[in-house]
């Protein structure tokens, strides 16, 4: 029976980290799961290949929640990578930590460790910003954290009339100051892609004590009593279990992370009964706490020279992609949004409340599949809400490890969210009606003029919202009955067991949460090499 030191499940945005951190030391026997196959292909690397990975049939894990009542029903579509690298290999892309409170506010909810002076040096240390190095931003890390190649007038536009209704402007967003509005960087390198895998794990595959294993799908953690001992996967249609001598770490991300716990016994009662499982452990916050980012979007169509929708239609694409494969530069290699502004939803919030992201570019998502950029010129801007007090569920659809689990986020049912997302599309229309952007606006298609009332923009939100795609919190860390771990990322209850991922906070952060949950890898995997459990003997 093969067997390892550490067992790590799941190579996205954390996991890869991790098994950078764990692989360091040359004694450590380190095993890194995806259920997924290999990253390397051509639209994954290219960073506008984003669009046709949305719903990619084996790349994607392609959930949808349960139908939402105050969405008219709808299913939401979920998608998350699956593939070395994770959601880091099929994202927009975009790198911003959050707001120094954020971090403070876990720290204060009983996890010490984990405030801002606490994080930013593994913030730090992860990256290489290649503008800088200064007291808030790194050089030297595995990631690669860069500017937009190219910044378009009409973003500078943007800037400009939000700093004319009073924004702060940035020239850092992860720097001394985080809320105002400026350009965002991205996990871009050399034009290409630069995901967690990459960064982290494809610079010492060669490492002889570091196994990456793809097309295996754990189905459950293996226990001995309440110690953790190995995981039961599924590789090619066979199933077989693999050994661990010191701990297993879950890194799946914050829906398949708790599936698999509840898979393995460790769960709320009334719902490892639902589907007969036997409970190794009865812990009642795993699924609970799921919390994301509902997400609305305007479009604007634009005067010509204010987008570069033509530069990616027609006959010009064929261009684009020529000058794309012979520079790396171009449109092609741009991140899905240029510029962020972080702002209020009302003058009383202590910080910012909302992101309200630009792209001087539109495009259309179809049934089949399919995305395509718009040949007129047209701007987009979207925000969403980003301290939900809106919290749901994630639950398993039956003791089958291959069903996919359910998500129940329950948008819109709480009035603050709401009240704050209908300020958000006030606030874009405030901005696009300011100079210089004004200038640059033919007209409001989306929500378009005929959207005016509370009422009206309610109406839209109901039929239209979205998701951000930042789920996070289903395995909180804290020191209360509902968290499933402790500062230290160990699961309360059970020994040699850590999850290590997005869904360990306990709450969401402000702004894309890619960067924080890198950052939550690296700090575990240091925390957990300091730990060191010793081996436990194996025998089978």
């Amino acid at each position: 029976m093969d067997a390892y030191d550490y067992i790590i499940v799941g190579a996205g945005s954390a996991g890869c980290p991790v098994a950078r951190a764990l692989s360091d030391d040359p004694q450590n026997k380190v095993l890194l799961l995806e259920a997924g196959p290999h990253a390397d292909r051509f639209w994954v690397n290219t960073p506008a290949g984003m669009a046709k990975l949305y719903f990619h049939k084996t790349l994607n894990w392609n959930y949808h929640t349960e139908p939402m009542e105050k969405l008219k029903g709808r299913r939401m579509y979920w998608p998350r990578g699956k593939l070395l690298g994770g959601s880091s290999s099929i994202n927009g892309m975009v790198l911003i930590r959050g707001h120094r409170a954020d971090f403070d506010s876990w720290r204060d909810l009983g996890n010490p460790g984990w405030g801002y002076d606490d994080v930013l040096p593994h913030f730090r240390a992860m990256e290489h910003f290649e503008r800088r190095a200064d007291q808030w931003r790194g050089q030297g890390g595995p990631l690669w954290v860069s500017d937009p190649v190219k910044k378009e007038v009409s973003s500078f536009d943007f800037i400009e009339a939000a700093a004319r209704l009073g924004h702060a402007r940035l020239e850092d967003m992860s720097g001394a100051e985080h809320d105002g509005v400026g350009f965002m960087q991205h996990t871009i390198k050399g034009g290409r892609r630069h995901s967690a895998f990459t960064a982290f794990v494809k610079p010492v595959l060669g490492r002889p004590n570091l196994t990456v294993l793809t097309g295996a799908q754990v189905t459950r953690v293996v226990f001995d009593g309440r110690m953790a001992t190995g995981v039961e996967v599924i590789e090619g249609g066979r199933r077989r279990t693999i050994l661990a001598a010191r701990e297993v770490i879950l890194s799946g991300g914050a829906l398949n992370t708790p599936q698999v716990l509840m898979l393995s016994g460790v769960g709320p009662g009334a719902e490892l009964q639902r589907h007969g499982i036997a409970p190794v452990l009865v812990s009642p916050g795993v699924g609970q706490n799921l919390q994301d980012h509902f997400y609305m979007h305007t479009g604007w169509r634009a005067t010509p020279g204010s987008s570069y929708n033509a530069n990616l239609s027609g006959l010009r694409k064929y261009w684009e992609g020529f000058r794309y494969l012979m520079t790396r530069r171009g449109y092609l290699a741009l991140g899905s949004s240029q510029v962020a502004a972080f702002v209020k939803s009302h003058p009383d919030q202590p910080i910012a409340d909302l992101q309200i992201s630009f792209r001087p570019m539109t495009f259309q998502y179809f049934p089949d599949g399919t995305v395509r950029v718009e040949k007129q010129p047209g701007m987009g801007v979207s925000v969403y809400q980003l301290r939900p007090h809106t919290v749901g569920q994630v639950t398993l659809a039956s003791a089958d490890p291959m069903e996919k689990m359910r998500a129940a986020p329950n948008f819109l049912t709480h009035a603050g969210d709401v009240a704050a997302v209908i300020s958000g599309i006030r606030q874009i229309r405030q901005i696009m009606g300011t100079e210089p952007i004004r200038s640059r606006v033919v007209a409001e298609e989306v929500p378009g003029p005929g959207v005016k009332t509370d009422e009206d923009i309610y109406r839209f939100m109901e039929t239209t919202g979205n998701s951000a795609h930042h789920q996070a919190g289903t395995a909180r860390m804290g020191r209360d009955d509902m968290a499933v771990v402790d500062e230290r990322l160990r699961v309360r209850g059970l020994e040699r067991l850590r999850v290590v991922d997005a869904s360990v906070m306990p709450h969401l952060t402000s702004g894309n949460t890619n960067a924080p949950s890198i950052m939550i890898g690296v700090k575990g995997g240091a925390m957990i090499a300091e730990d060191a459990m010793p081996r436990r003997p194996i025998s089978g």
